[in-house]
């Protein structure tokens, strides 16, 4: 179900509470969510749509991902870029992000799962655990 954007900043600023298979709605709501803004969203956390849960979702090159508690565990070649968010008012914000990730989450059966990303899905998934520690840019 495609669900309200959060803008409350004090809100997003709270740090989320770990994700379980309980939380599999709200995955499914996060998901619809992000499809419905996709001309100008690529990835979303759970406290944008009002749900303190670990949980993202974004376009990973054409195709849509659901992480689970995601953690980076290793990054490499930082660089400085600007990027826009839903949930914030005014326009893009300067920012420091890393090339070269690799995250470990749980999919939607909770199995750990580690990846490595870079480019622009990095720095995507970056700014959406970002969200999940309550950081803003």
């Amino acid at each position: 179900m495609v669900k309200a954007l959060m803008h409350d900043p004090f809100f997003l600023r709270i740090k989320s509470k770990p994700a379980t298979a309980a939380d599999a709605d709200t995955a499914r709501d996060l998901l619809d969510t992000l499809m419905a803004h996709r001309e100008t969203c690529v990835g979303m956390a759970a406290n944008m749509i009002g749900v303190s849960k670990r949980i993202i979702a974004f376009n990973d090159s054409g195709s849509y991902m659901v992480m689970f508690n995601p953690e980076i565990t290793a990054k490499s070649l930082p660089y400085e870029t600007e990027e826009g968010c839903l949930s914030l008012l005014g326009g893009p914000r300067k920012t420091t992000r890393w090339q070269k990730i690799t995250v470990k989450y749980q999919d939607a059966a909770m199995r750990v799962r580690t990846k490595a990303y870079s480019g622009f899905t990095a720095q995507i998934i970056q700014h959406e655990i970002d969200h999940c520690n309550g950081i803003l840019i």
